[in-house]
């Protein structure tokens, strides 16, 4: 969703993860707080994008240690670069509900930073 915020239809992007899973809350509580409305957002599985979509892309970023392995066994016949971008898990996180906000504002704040980086316009 931060990508898509950021670069609108000018690169494709779609987003999985290694499992299918239900939406969270406190994602989409974060989002929210940038005006970003991912309530409607259903998780998809990376065999999901292989059976839609194909693999024609000329990217993957994985952001667990899972999900890179999985990443990189699906991609191997295709031509494409997989980077790897170590991320906490935010659902890990114990403790009052604005101590497991607060780690979820950091994972987005981050991915946010890394995207800019990754993707700055030259």
């Amino acid at each position: 969703a931060i990508a898509k915020h950021l670069y609108g239809k000018s690169v494709y992007i779609k987003s999985a993860g290694v499992a299918p899973g239900d939406p969270d809350p406190f994602v989409a509580s974060v989002m929210d707080e940038l005006g970003l409305d991912v309530k409607r957002h259903r998780p998809h599985s990376v065999e999901d994008l292989e059976e839609y979509e194909g693999l024609g892309f000329d990217l993957a970023i994985s952001l667990s240690p899972d999900a890179h392995h999985k990443a990189l066994e699906l991609t191997r016949t295709n031509a494409l670069d997989v980077e790897y971008w170590p991320t906490a898990d935010p659902t890990l996180e114990g403790g009052n509900r604005e101590q497991r906000m607060a780690a979820y504002r950091a994972v987005r704040d981050e991915l946010e930073m890394r995207i800019r980086a990754r993707f700055r316009q030259k």
